[in-house]
């Protein structure tokens, strides 16, 4: 029998270090990766679109340290505020949760039930286009999201194609 009483996490996005979770009885210790994950997400097109945590925040009608809270996956984002976040941010409720592996969510539940799902693998392995790990960290990276953003700024497309080449001359062959 599962103890409901156990599972206000979903809403009220308490801390939950030394609970059981409420499906699995198993320890919980510090953020789930998924709400690392899409915290990540949130983060990474907050920053593509040059908006500050304060900005989004008033956007949402939060604060910025809530924002912050999210970002970093400490506090779980309900699916009420991911939809408004998707609506802000301009992007689809699933780009929160592109490139999460399915070993990443720490959960082989929906396998373990014959009939529930089916293992991904049945259908040809990962979606076609989806990006290597590496590449969605490299991604994340203040860094390149800085050099994208500038990038599309230069309004000129051959000044663009001629950083772009000098960036290619620049860089060691692969």
């Amino acid at each position: 029998m599962v103890n409901y009483s156990l599972m206000q996490h979903s809403s009220d996005n308490r801390d939950f270090k030394g609970r059981k979770d409420g499906l699995t009885d198993k320890p919980v210790s510090g953020p789930s990766p998924v709400d690392v994950h899409v915290g990540g997400r949130i983060r990474l097109r907050r920053t593509l679109m040059g908006l500050s945590q304060e900005r989004l925040g008033d956007a949402l009608g939060l604060t910025f340290q809530q924002v912050q809270k999210y970002e970093r996956g400490t506090n779980r984002v309900s699916a009420s505020r991911l939809y408004e976040l998707s609506e802000v941010l301009d992007v689809p409720v699933s780009f929160f949760f592109d490139g999460l592996d399915s070993g990443q969510a720490g959960s082989k539940a929906t396998n373990a039930i014959p009939g529930f799902a089916q293992a991904q693998e049945a259908f040809g392995g990962a979606p076609e286009g989806a990006a290597p790990a590496s590449e969605i960290a490299l991604f994340s990276r203040r860094e390149t999201i800085e050099l994208v953003r500038i990038y599309y700024r230069i309004e000129d497309p051959a000044m663009r194609r001629r950083v772009l080449d000098l960036i290619r001359m620049m860089a060691p062959p692969e």
